[in-house]
């Protein structure tokens, strides 16, 4: 997969988007998400396990076994973020890997209930 041109549409995104293929490899990060890991350096190819804790490890091995979701809310440097993990699949329906959005969510964000 040539990932310089597959993954072109996430640099346009204004969130952090990262991509791991099924053997949890770093297969692609956006803008955002290289400034968001800068102090890791550059992690493209490196095993996502290894910037996990164990029980993070585990939801990863859950998601790419099951093919479920993941989505949580965060607060950080005084900036809350939307988490969604989620797997990705290949042209045969086949669990590929996972992508993760990390979304800055604004202080003053309204919720909305409909019907």
């Amino acid at each position: 997969m040539d990932n310089n041109n597959s993954f072109n549409w996430a640099e346009g995104i204004d969130c952090a988007v990262t991509i791991c293929d099924s053997d949890c490899r770093i297969l692609y990060m956006n803008r955002r998400s290289r400034e968001t890991f800068a102090r890791h350096g550059d992690i493209i190819g490196h095993d996502l396990m290894q910037y996990h804790p164990p029980h993070a490890q585990e939801k990863i091995r859950e998601m790419l076994s099951q093919g479920t979701s993941n989505s949580y809310t965060i607060e950080k440097n005084g900036m809350r973020k939307l988490i969604h993990q989620t797997p990705w699949r290949d042209a045969d329906g086949n669990i590929a890997g996972l992508v993760e959005f990390s979304i800055i969510l604004p202080a003053d964000m309204p919720h909305y209930v409909r019907s």
